[in-house]
C-alpha cells in the first residue's frame, strides 16, 4: 500500500473508509449509552450510564443503568441515595463499589457547585472523580450535540489496525484523529467504530476475509482472521 505523506491524505482514505464500513456494517446493536442518549436526550443519564460502562459489558451497562434510574434519574436523586443502594442497582458492573461512591459523589457535586445541571465542557466535566476523557467526551458529544471524538479501546485498537493512527493509547488516538478527521465526523466516528470493531473488526480473529475495507488495510497487528 503506498505511504500515506500527509494528514489531507489520511483524511480522504478515513472518509472513504467511513463510507464503506457505514454502508454494511449493521445499525444495531447500538451500544448501550448511544441508546440511552437516543431514548432521552440527557446529559446526566449519559453521563452516569458511562460511567457505569467502564470495564463492563455493553448488556450489563444497560442493564445496570436503567435499575439504577428506576431509584433516580436526576443529579438530586441520585445524590440522596444510600451508597449500598447505588451498588445494589448497579451490580454486577465492574468495579461497581468505587463507581457507586463516585456516582453519588458527582450527583453533590453537580447540585451544589453547578444547580444539578451537567457541564459541557471536556476540561470541566474531567475535574469530577470517576470522569475520564472516554466519558466526558461522549457527554459532550451525545449530551450536548458538541464535536468531539469519543475513543474507548474499540476506536483505538480499530483506528491503529487500519493504519489511520499510529497512537500507544486512546488519548493520543483522540488527538491523531482530530487531526485528519473532518468535524462533522467526529460524534458519530465513535458509535461506527464500535459497531465495527464488534460486529467485524474483532478484537481476536477479527472477520477479515469478508470485511468491507479488506483491500486497503493494512492489519496492524492482525495474527489470526477468519
Amino acid at each position: 500500500m503506498p505511504a500515506i505523506t500527509s494528514n489531507k491524505q489520511k483524511s480522504q482514505r478515513v472518509q472513504k473508509l467511513i463510507a464503506n464500513i457505514a454502508g454494511t456494517v449493521g445499525l444495531e446493536p447500538l451500544p448501550s449509552v448511544s441508546r440511552i442518549a437516543r431514548e432521552h436526550h440527557d446529559p446526566f443519564r449519559i453521563l452516569v450510564s458511562t460511567v457505569i460502562s467502564l470495564r463492563t459489558k455493553d448488556e450489563v451497562t444497560d442493564e445496570s443503568s436503567r435499575r439504577l434510574f428506576s431509584l433516580a434519574d436526576t443529579p438530586q436523586t441520585l445524590g440522596k441515595l444510600d451508597v449500598r443502594k447505588i451498588q445494589k442497582a448497579i451490580y454486577p458492573a465492574g468495579f461497581y463499589r468505587t463507581k457507586a461512591r463516585n456516582l453519588k459523589d458527582i450527583s453533590r457535586r453537580l447540585v451544589e457547585q453547578y444547580g444539578g445541571r451537567v457541564p459541557d465542557t471536556v476540561d470541566e466535566l474531567l475535574t469530577f472523580k470517576g470522569v475520564g476523557r472516554k466519558t466526558a467526551t461522549l457527554v459532550v458529544s451525545l449530551g450536548y450535540g458538541k464535536a468531539a471524538i469519543c475513543v474507548d479501546t474499540h476506536v483505538h485498537r480499530v483506528s491503529n489496525r487500519l493504519g489511520l493512527v499510529t497512537t500507544p493509547n486512546p488519548t493520543e488516538t483522540e488527538f491523531a484523529l482530530m487531526d485528519i478527521l473532518p468535524r462533522r465526523y467526529w460524534i458519530g466516528y465513535n458509535e461506527l467504530m464500535v459497531r465495527f470493531g464488534q460486529q467485524v473488526c474483532k478484537p481476536v480473529s477479527p472477520h477479515c476475509t469478508t470485511c468491507p475495507v479488506r483491500r486497503p488495510c493494512p492489519q496492524v497487528g492482525v495474527g489470526i482472521h477468519r
